[in-house]
């Protein structure tokens, strides 16, 4: 093989894994959307028709990663039967002199029962301000889809924990002030 057909080879390589590098995170993300891998919930529209007996314990965890906010959830768990509608609240305090720029990710364990869980409101990946002393209520409507009850290695799911993450945001321009102030 010469030179030059070695070269084509290795350019035709490099510009294709870097393709592929660039299509990994929309293509991880979708995966774990379908999937419900890593805890991924699903989000839909309305709750199921049907209800059933079936009863899980939903448990609510709040959590901040560098920011100075105070985070946590206004109840600590709750019943659902499979395929109905739950409604919690999560509240958020902003105690410092500044306004501060929060964004919210989320994850439910166990991971396995992700794909089941479904929110029809949330408050996560939306950027919100909250102004110096403010505090705010946070709804978050889900259900369980009925359809975990036939699936089988989900008989053992007695509980599920929602757990939100707020992170402050770069983009706002009062975060580096309180960043700074941490």
């Amino acid at each position: 093989m010469n030179n030059a057909r070695i070269a084509t080879f290795a350019a035709a390589g490099a510009i294709g894994m870097l393709g592929v590098a660039f299509a990994s995170k929309p293509l991880y993300d979708a995966f774990c959307r379908v999937t419900g891998y890593g805890g991924t919930t699903q989000i839909a529209e309305a709750a199921p028709e049907a209800v059933l007996d079936r009863e899980v314990t939903v448990r609510f965890d709040a959590n901040t990663s560098g920011t100075p906010i105070r985070f946590r959830s206004l109840q600590t768990k709750m019943p659902a039967r499979l395929g109905e509608h739950g409604l919690a609240f999560y509240e958020v305090t902003n105690p410092s002199e500044n306004d501060v720029s929060l964004i919210a990710s989320y994850n439910v364990t166990p991971h396995k029962s992700g794909r089941f869980f479904n929110k029809i409101e949330c408050f996560c990946f939306e950027e919100r301000i909250i102004k110096a002393g403010e505090t705010k209520k946070l709804p978050v409507v889900f259900f369980v889809d009925p359809s975990m009850d036939e699936e089988r290695g989900l008989d053992d799911v007695r509980t599920i924990t929602l757990s939100y993450t707020f992170f402050q945001t770069d983009e706002f321009p009062g975060a580096a002030k309180t960043a700074a102030l941490q």
